[in-house]
C-alpha cells in the first residue's frame, strides 16, 4: 500500500517537541487592577494579564480555555535579525519555526470552534509562516490575508539599504470555515443610485433562452433615461467579474444567454428577461455589447422587495466585502506614546486591533494575545467590550503594561481608539504568573516536590496534570477535583494506611472512582473504586521539569551532526563509517 503523503513545511529538529508542563497560574493582588466603582452595566473585571514564559502559559491556560477563545491576535517576533530594545527579535531559522509551531498548536486548541486567528509577520518568515499555517490550521480554514501599510516611501529607514519594507501582513485563519464568519462592512443603502428609465415600444422577437421568456428590443425602439433617484427607477449594473460567475445570477444569465446572441440579434440590443429579480417588477432589462469585440453588457434592476419597506422608513443598511489593505503609515509613525507608555520598537497602533476586533469578535468575546508587547490588544479589547488574556514575558509586562492598563481604567488614556469605542473608563484586570515547576531536585539528585509548593497548590497542580478540574470540595476532604460527575481525584502529602485507604473506599462508595495520589501507601487489599499512585513517581515521566524558558532563543539551536572524518584503515575511502553502518560483501 503506498503511503499517502501531505504537503508541509520541513526543517531540521521539526520532530522534536517540548512535553509541556501545565503550569498553575498565581494570583498576585498587589498587581491585579479594578476601578473603584462600576461605569456601565457592562464593566468587565476578569480579564487576565499573565507574565511568564508564553508556550508555558498557553499550556497553563489550555484545561481551562480550550475551545473558549473567540478571537486570537498575534504579533510574534519578525525573525529580522535587529536587536529590539525590549527582546531579542533574531534568531535561526529552524528554531524561529519549531517554536512557533509548539505554540501555534495551542492556540488552535484554545479557539473556540467558530474563532478567528491573525498573525501579524513581515515578509522576513512570512512565506514559510503561511505555510506552517496551512499545516496546522488546514489549508480550507484560510481565509485572507491583511496588507498593511505600516510606513511611508519617502520616510526612509536606511539609505544603506537597498529596499525599503513598507508593507507588513496579517494572516486570517478561521477555526471552522463553516462555523465561523466574519462581521463584513455595514454601509447605508441609499436610493441615489436608481436613477433610471427605461422605455420601449414592441417587441421585434420573443425567445426562450434558459428557461425564461425574452423579449427583443433592436436599436430605435427603446430608450435608458436618467431620472432623478426615487423608490421606482432602476439601477444600472455592469456585469462583469464575479458577478457572472454567482450561479443563478443576472450577470450569469447575461453572459451565458445574451451576450453570445450579437451575431444573432446584432448590436446594441435590449432584453426583457421575465421571471428574473428580486425586486417585483417581475422582469429585468438588459443591454447587450455595444461593440464588436465586446462580450460584457449591463443589466438594470429595482430595489429589492426586502429593502424596499427599510428605505421608506429611511433607515436601510447593507453588506459590503471587508478589504484586504490598510493604509496605517500615519497611525503606525504616531503611535510610540499611544495608552501614556513609550514603547519605540514594534508597537502596534490601536487603530489596527480595532480592524481586526471589529471583523472578527463581537461584545463579551474572548480575545487573546500570547505575545502582549505594550499591550495594545488588550487596551483595544477592553475598549470596545470584549474580555482579554495577554501573556508577555519581558519586563515591561511590569513597565509599561500594567500602567497603560491603569490609565485606561481610571478613563486617563484619551488616545487610540477611545473616541470612536466611546470609552470612558471601568473594569479591571487580575495579574497572574507562572507558579514554578512542580518537580525540582533535591541536593542528592532526585526529584521531589518544589519546595515553595503548599497543599493547594499540589492539588491545583496534579490536577492539571492528570486531565481533572481543579475544584475542592468544602465539604467531602478527598474532593480536590473531578473529571465527570462520578470521578473525582484526591491529593495528599500524608502516607496513607490500609485504614485509611479502607475508610476512603467505603465513603466514596460503589457509584463513583477516585484517583489518589500520595507519596506512599500500605494497602492490605484491593479497593474497587480507588486507584492509588506514588507521587512524584507518577508524574516523573509526563512532562520536562524545571524547564523555564521556551523562549524564542538562539540558544535552543540543536546540535549540528559530527562531520565525517578521513577513515584511517589502509584501503579506506576516506569516511569515516556512521555508528552502526555494516560492510558489505560484494564478492
Amino acid at each position: 500500500m503506498i503511503k499517502k503523503q501531505k504537503l508541509e513545511l520541513t526543517w531540521i529538529g521539526k520532530e522534536n517537541r517540548p512535553k509541556l508542563e501545565p503550569r498553575i497560574l498565581l494570583e498576585d493582588p498587589t498587581k491585579s487592577y479594578h476601578a473603584k466603582h462600576r461605569v456601565t452595566d457592562h464593566d468587565l473585571f476578569d480579564n487576565r494579564l499573565i507574565f511568564g514564559d508564553n508556550l508555558l502559559a498557553l499550556k497553563a491556560l489550555e484545561a481551562e480555555f480550550a475551545g473558549k477563545v473567540d478571537c486570537i491576535y498575534i504579533d510574534p517576533p519578525y525573525n529580522t535579525g535587529n536587536a529590539f530594545e525590549h527582546y531579542d527579535d533574531g534568531i535561526e531559522h529552524s528554531i524561529w519555526l519549531g517554536l512557533m509551531r509548539d505554540r501555534l498548536e495551542v492556540l488552535r486548541r484554545l479557539l473556540a470552534p467558530d474563532g478567528f486567528f491573525c498573525c501579524q509577520i513581515d515578509d522576513t518568515e512570512g512565506p514559510y509562516l503561511k505555510v506552517l499555517l496551512d499545516e496546522v490550521f488546514g489549508r480550507e480554514s484560510y481565509l485572507t490575508t491583511f496588507f498593511v501599510q505600516v510606513r511611508y516611501g519617502n520616510k526612509t529607514l536606511s539609505e544603506d539599504n537597498d529596499f525599503q519594507k513598507l508593507i507588513e501582513q496579517c494572516f486570517v485563519y478561521a477555526k471552522d470555515t463553516r462555523k465561523g464568519r466574519p462581521h463584513k462592512n455595514i454601509e447605508e443603502y441609499k436610493v441615489e443610485k436608481f436613477e433610471w428609465h427605461i422605455e420601449h415600444t414592441n417587441p421585434v422577437e420573443t425567445v426562450e433562452l434558459g428557461g425564461k421568456r425574452v423579449d427583443v428590443f433592436k436599436p430605435g425602439t427603446y430608450s435608458i433615461k436618467k431620472v432623478p433617484p426615487s423608490l421606482v427607477a432602476l439601477k444600472e449594473t455592469w456585469a462583469t467579474g464575479s458577478l457572472i460567475k454567482q450561479k443563478a445570477s443576472s450577470g450569469e444569465f447575461l453572459d451565458k444567454y445574451l451576450a453570445p446572441r450579437k451575431s444573432i440579434d446584432g448590436l446594441s440590443c435590449l432584453y426583457k428577461v421575465y421571471g428574473i429579480g428580486e425586486d417585483g417588477i417581475g422582469h429585468r432589462f438588459f443591454s447587450g455589447p455595444k461593440k464588436a469585440d465586446a462580450t460584457k453588457g449591463k443589466f438594470y434592476s429595482g430595489i429589492p422587495l426586502d429593502r424596499l419597506a427599510e428605505l421608506k422608513s429611511g433607515n436601510s443598511s447593507k453588506e459590503v466585502p471587508i478589504v484586504n489593505f490598510y493604509d496605517l503609515a500615519g497611525s503606525f509613525g504616531n503611535c510610540r506614546h499611544e495608552g501614556g507608555v513609550d514603547f519605540r520598537s514594534g508597537k502596534k497602533p490601536e487603530a489596527l486591533l480595532e480592524i481586526v476586533l471589529k471583523h472578527f469578535s463581537s461584545p463579551g468575546d474572548l480575545v487573546l494575545d500570547s505575545f502582549a508587547g505594550s499591550g495594545t490588544t488588550g487596551a483595544v479589547a477592553h475598549k470596545m467590550g470584549r474580555r482579554w488574556i495577554m501573556v508577555e514575558l519581558g519586563e515591561h509586562c511590569h513597565t509599561h503594561i500594567i500602567p497603560r492598563l491603569k490609565n485606561l481604567i481610571d478613563g486617563e488614556d484619551k488616545g487610540g481608539v477611545t473616541a470612536a469605542a466611546g470609552w470612558k473608563g471601568g473594569g479591571g484586570f487580575r495579574y497572574y504568573r507562572l507558579a514554578p515547576s512542580l518537580l525540582e531536585k533535591d541536593k542528592w539528585g532526585n526529584w521531589v516536590i518544589h519546595r515553595d509548593y503548599n497543599a493547594a497548590m499540589l492539588a491545583e497542580a496534579l490536577c492539571k496534570i492528570e486531565g481533572f478540574t481543579y475544584a475542592p470540595s468544602d465539604a467531602v476532604y478527598w474532593q480536590h477535583g473531578h473529571s465527570t460527575e462520578r470521578d473525582f481525584i484526591y491529593v495528599t502529602t500524608t502516607t496513607l494506611s490500609h485504614e485509611q485507604l479502607q475508610q476512603l473506599s467505603d465513603e466514596v462508595g460503589a457509584e463513583r472512582s477516585l484517583l489518589v495520589l500520595c507519596p506512599a501507601f500500605r494497602g492490605k487489599g484491593e479497593y474497587p473504586n480507588l486507584t492509588v499512585k506514588k507521587i512524584p513517581k507518577q508524574v516523573l515521566s509526563r512532562c520536562e521539569w524545571g524547564h523555564d524558558d521556551y523562549s524564542l532563543q538562539v540558544e535552543n539551536l540543536p546540535k549540528a551532526p559530527p562531520a565525517l572524518t578521513p577513515d584511517p584503515s589502509p584501503g579506506g575511502r576516506g569516511e569515516k563509517k556512521n555508528p552502526g553502518q555494516q560492510d558489505l560483501d560484494l564478492a
